[in-house]
């Protein structure tokens, strides 16, 4: 049976609502049950989707956990009636075997084509033979069934008194036991991971990039988070955000929204509204003010509700107060969670919080909610706990309250109306309350400074981040800690704040790396324990069966003559064995050899079997590895023509296959596009004269880019070749102005491959030249009596004007694709610029380039083949031979998905490891550091063998980490170095008190001079400091590493003590293209 029914729970709640009833002149909660000789509930058609779930459906699917339309219950002192269709009335009977307070009697209606049974009349003589009835009053039922049931009573005798039973309905749905507590936290956890991790995330983005959005849009993307779509283009829940949150088996299935997310902010026509029934409008989300935001969850019929507030540039003049009105409303929640507790009444809770704002700010009291909260369960707003002046009713422990605190109609500078709310569920207790919803509470967690000058505690969108050196410096690295200009001297010291300022800055990251490492091993863990240790890359490797003929019937004729045939067509290999004609399938030989031996020719045939350990085929899976293997089958001839014709063919048709199937899994992952919806009733948007990347077949020509209804396309003037980016597909959208590039670049990075001609493309980008050569200077007249410095100033203002106009034409057009993906797909896509103060130089591929961070990626886009690597997929990064006097680093990037090859990216200079180094840990990716170059091919392998066993090791902490062993150093270091600039100042204060005119006289003397002493290396380490330094680099230390991972990473230090070429200087100082290395490195996308 589909339906179970929980027998357990039914009758424990039964006995609870026959225990109420009977004990309700007792209990206030229960009153209206006391004078009651039955009760009565009708259910008729379900209720629309838009409708908020009724009081007495919540109570039917309390009682017996799933909705029953169409369906009446009435309880009686002695006997429990149910009414409803033969379909239903099987389901209901799996509770007659419960333990039950009372008996059950379900009665089943006749179906419309089956002669009408006497069940209703029975129900009906039940029910008049009281007289008085409780049912909910208020609640109106429409259905058949309930147009029956009115017309049978309306023709009974008599008709029994009814009593309205809602208060005491409430007093049994508002104290929720375990069962139920379990199923509520679960709704908030939902709620709070949705409003922490995307919502606020979201909203960041919004005003970090300063993007146009509409209210109703961004309410619409957060209800694509829990999926959208339907049939064949349905999507899933949205696991990158639900990953983030302690969710554990969520039933997806029966997770949906309460209401439409509420967004609200400055530019909302219908102003600022606390209510839950306020709609998120048409208008784009103002990046001043206060942003209001709530949302709702509902899990297996129980709801959770939070609501946040917002406020962006808390520092500009007057708006000052609302901070600390917001920091009020902060202290007012807790301050109620320990005031509400078992017995409290709700006016009492109502009173105390309105005592407080008097006590704290009496001028807000005019402007403070009427009232502060409702429960909340199965119905989103039960108004009979309604936290309000003069509600009288008490709290009970287990009891669920959506605690609701705000001013609304508040004045700020101008005039302006603004609101201030702070919305969460809460769970009453014995002694105090405690919250269910958290998160997004705290003042730095909720105000946005957008403007430089913000607070050393603001929350700042737009990172502030430190340019890279452009100068190395004494050591090779590009640290904070570099020569100085004042005055037009070179100063060698560092003052203290500078060394101080030094020091917490390696302080957190430190300290950010050991919590990212713990992160990352935490969540291996989690990740790869559900299957208690992965297959990893070996998921894939199955056993595949091999067909060549379905029957005798289907050899072909040549295998009459008992001789070796190669079938091409069937790719498959005839032997003659015995007598027998052979087939064997193209797939199951290995390889071929052939020898001659006086007049005779041998042939052998070599089989795949189990066992092989040298080549690529070693963990090719079989059907049964212990079974009977041929391993070689051999044949001599005297016809030497004969045999190296049949090698040859075997040969050939070995090498086409295998280059068949590596063309088909290379093309596995491409995507076929719908077909693109062009705009209709309007000329769609254009962006002329640009070229595309990957180009398309013919000649170069410019075309022109479209924005259609559901996507690009990129149409050719010499032909008709169309180029389709269906808006589903954009993974990336990048920006890239024509500063210090020779290109104004608009880049797509898709979410799948297409094809484009006969090549795979990730990428699609469009661009335009920005040099000289577009346009033709000659014969204009003012060049031609005008000369010298006046027309190239004049060429140069032409210049920059020409690329200040392409960066404006592009970036229009890249946010007008933005709009329209969002208005398509329902997801937000911003177009990315790259920082080129944070970019590095490094080889990715074969090349030295220069690669540039975006807010989301890494990125090179200026030649092919172009680099993007999406920082949310990376796990952790590991930096390569840094070493003290090598000029240039690697840098390995592991991604999430450990199937996929490391990506290398080599010969980064020194001068900007700190740069990395600071980039990486304000992007929260976890690195690592290392004297050596590591062999990631078999550790990946090994790796993907069991990755639940791996992180159980220790995980990457063989790596090391930036956490592991480098504090201690960087103090010895720091200590070290201290002292000998000490000494040297001293010396250049005694050189100076001595040489004092020297100085005055000649500043570009003094900074000569004070080079020099800095680069003389004479007072530098003795050789044993430099030796112990040495060993240290040389030696892993005291980590902790996988014994599996031993036998690689031992490979790697003898291989390191041997002394490779690229570890000396010699090979660090001319730059020049990286060799490939059969380390396991990749291409990066």
């Amino acid at each position: 049976m589909a339906v179970q029914l929980n027998k357990n729970s039914f009758s424990s709640r039964l006995r609870h609502v026959y225990e109420a009833w009977n004990n309700a002149s007792a209990n206030d909660d229960y009153g209206s049950l006391a004078n009651a000789d039955a009760l009565l509930f009708a259910a008729g058609d379900p209720a629309g989707e838009d409708e908020p779930i009724r009081k007495g459906m919540a109570y039917q699917t309390w009682l017996l956990g799933y909705e029953f339309p169409s369906t009446f219950i009435l309880f009686e002192k002695n006997k429990l009636w149910f009414l409803s269709s033969t379909k239903k009335a099987k389901i209901l009977a799996q509770i007659q075997n419960a333990s039950s307070p009372v008996p059950i009697e379900i009665l089943s209606q006749a179906k419309p084509n089956e002669p009408p049974t006497d069940a209703l009349p029975k129900l009906v003589e039940a029910f008049a033979s009281h007289q008085r009835v409780g049912t909910l009053l208020k609640e109106t039922q429409s259905g058949k069934l309930i147009n029956e049931w009115n017309q049978a009573t309306s023709q009974a005798s008599s008709t029994p008194e009814m009593l309205d039973i809602a208060p005491a309905l409430s007093a049994l749905l508002a104290v929720k036991d375990e069962e139920e507590l379990k199923i509520v936290r679960t709704a908030a956890n939902l709620t709070s991971t949705l409003l922490t991790h995307h919502i606020a995330v979201k909203l960041e983005t919004i005003l970090d990039r300063e993007a146009k959005i509409s209210h109703e849009q961004f309410a619409a993307q957060i209800e694509n988070r829990l999926g959208s779509g339907e049939g064949v283009n349905a999507k899933g829940p949205d696991m990158k955000v639900w990953s983030k949150g302690p969710l554990t088996d969520v039933d997806w299935q029966s997770t949906e929204f309460c209401y439409s997310p509420i967004i609200q902010s400055r530019s909302s026509r219908s102003g600022y509204d606390l209510r839950f029934t306020a709609e998120s409008t048409e208008d784009n989300i103002t990046h001043e003010g206060v942003i209001l935001v709530s949302v709702g969850m509902r899990y297996k019929g129980y709801c959770a509700n939070m609501g946040r507030s917002f406020i962006v540039n808390p520092t500009r003049v007057g708006t000052a107060e609302q901070e600390a009105i917001y920091g009020l409303l902060v202290s007012l929640q807790s301050s109620l969670l320990s005031y509400m507790k078992d017995g409290v009444t709700a006016r009492d809770v109502y009173q105390h919080a309105l005592s407080f704002v008097k006590e704290k700010k009496p001028e807000l009291e005019k402007h403070f909610v009427k009232n502060i909260g409702f429960g909340i369960g199965m119905e989103f707003r039960d108004s009979t706990y309604l936290l309000g002046p003069k509600n009288g009713r008490q709290l009970r422990a287990g009891m669920t309250i959506n605690l609701i605190l705000g001013f609304q109609e508040l004045e700020e500078d101008g005039g302006k109306k603004y609101a201030l709310q702070l919305v969460d569920t809460i769970l009453v207790n014995q002694e105090k309350s405690g919250p269910l919803t958290e998160g997004v509470k705290a003042p730095k967690e909720t105000l946005f400074f957008l403007n430089p000058a913000g607070g050393e505690d603001s929350k700042a969108p737009s990172k502030e981040y430190k340019k890279p050196s452009k100068k190395p410096a004494a050591n090779g690295h590009g640290s904070p800690m570099k020569n100085k200009t004042a005055g037009g001297k070179v100063l060698r010291n560092k003052t203290r704040r500078q060394e101080e300022e030094l020091q917490s800055t390696m302080a957190r990251i430190i300290e950010h790396q050991r919590q990212l490492h713990t992160q990352v091993q935490a969540e291996g863990l989690a990740k790869y324990s559900e299957s208690g240790g992965g297959t990893g890359g070996k998921e894939g490797k199955a056993w595949k069966r091999f067909q060549s003929y379905k029957g005798e019937i289907a050899l072909p004729k040549e295998v009459e003559s008992m001789r070796i045939y190669v079938d091409r067509k069937a790719q498959t290999v005839i032997l003659p064995v015995y007598g027998f004609a052979v087939p064997f399938h193209i797939n199951t030989i290995k390889n071929v050899s052939k020898n001659d031996e006086g007049d005779y020719t041998y042939l052998r045939i070599n089989f795949q079997t189990p066992g092989q350990l040298a080549g690529k085929k070693e963990d090719t899976p079989f059907e049964d590895p212990d079974a009977s293997f041929i391993r070689s089958m051999s044949y001599r001839s005297a016809d030497g023509h004969r045999f190296d014709a049949i090698a040859k063919q075997i040969t050939d048709l070995k090498k086409e296959v295998n280059k068949r199937e590596q063309q088909k899994k290379e093309m596995a992952d491409v995507i076929e596009q719908d077909t693109l919806v062009e705009v209709k009733g309007r000329r769609p948007h254009k962006l002329p004269e640009v070229f595309v990347r990957p180009a398309l077949d013919g000649k170069r020509l410019p075309g022109e880019v479209e924005i259609h209804q559901n996507g690009l396309r990129y149409q050719s003037p010499a032909s008709s070749q169309k180029l389709d980016v269906l808006y589903s597909n954009i993974k990336h959208l990048f920006f890239q102005p024509c500063e210090h590039e020779l290109l104004v670049i608009i880049h797509v990075h898709l979410k799948a491959p297409i094809m484009i001609g006969k090549r795979k493309a990730w990428d699609v980008q469009f661009f335009r030249e920005a040099s000289d050569v577009q346009f033709d200077e000659t014969g204009n007249r003012k060049r031609k009596y005008r000369y010298g410095d006046e027309d190239e100033i004049e060429m140069e203002q032409q210049e920059r004007k020409r690329r200040q106009m392409l960066n404006k034409e592009f970036r229009l057009f890249a946010e007008k694709i933005s709009e329209a993906v969002t208005a398509s797909t329902g997801d937000a896509l911003e177009p990315d610029v790259p920082f080129r103060e944070l970019s590095f130089e490094g080889v990715p591929f074969r090349t030295n380039v220069r690669l540039q961070p975006t807010t989301e990626c890494l990125v090179y886009l200026s030649d092919p083949p172009f680099l993007v690597v999406t920082l949310s997929d990376i796990e952790i990064a590991s930096l390569e031979r840094v070493q003290f006097g090598l000029k240039q680093f690697d840098l390995v990037l592991i991604f999430k998905d450990f199937t996929k090859p490391p990506l290398h990216i080599n010969s980064i200079p020194s001068a900007q490891l700190d740069d990395v180094k600071n980039w990486l840990d304000s992007v929260d990716i976890p690195l690592s550091e290392g004297p050596v170059n590591l062999n990631w091919g078999p550790i990946m392998k090994t790796i993907n063998e069991d990755p639940y066993d791996f992180f159980q090791q220790g995980g990457w902490s063989f790596l090391g980490g930036a956490t592991g062993g480098v504090e201690s150093d960087q103090e010895e270091s720091s200590e070290e170095e201290s002292e000998y600039e000490q000494e040297q100042e001293e010396s250049e204060f005694s050189e100076s008190d001595n040489n004092e005119s020297d100085f005055n006289d000649s500043a570009g003397g003094s900074e000569s001079g004070s080079g020099s002493d800095f680069d003389d290396g004479s007072d530098g380490e003795d050789w044993d400091e430099l030796e112990r330094k040495a060993a240290k680099c040389k030696s892993f230390g005291s980590i902790t590493v996988s014994p599996s991972l031993i036998p690689v990473l031992l490979a790697d230090r003898k291989r390191a003590e041997s002394g490779r070429g690229h570890d000396s200087d010699d090979s660090d100082a001319k730059p020049k293209k990286a060799p490939a290395k059969a380390n396991g490195k990749t291409k990066g996308r």
